[in-house]
């Protein structure tokens, strides 16, 4: 059985909490999938504004 590395934790904490100002207890109440999702939704939401790849967070894409 692995863990999620935590500093991924963070970085996914932080990018929802910048970008929603939802607080630290919010966001990790969420489920590791439902952070995941709401990091996709606003990165594609970013890209559509910037012009960037759509999901920063996608491995496949770097």
């Amino acid at each position: 059985m692995s863990t999620y590395p935590a500093e991924k934790i963070y970085e996914e904490v932080a990018f929802i909490g910048y970008y929603m100002h939802w607080s630290n207890e919010e966001i990790m109440s969420f489920s590791h999938r439902d952070r995941l999702q709401w990091c996709k939704e606003i990165s594609k939401i970013n890209s559509q504004m910037n012009q960037e790849p759509e999901n920063i967070f996608d491995l496949a894409n770097l």
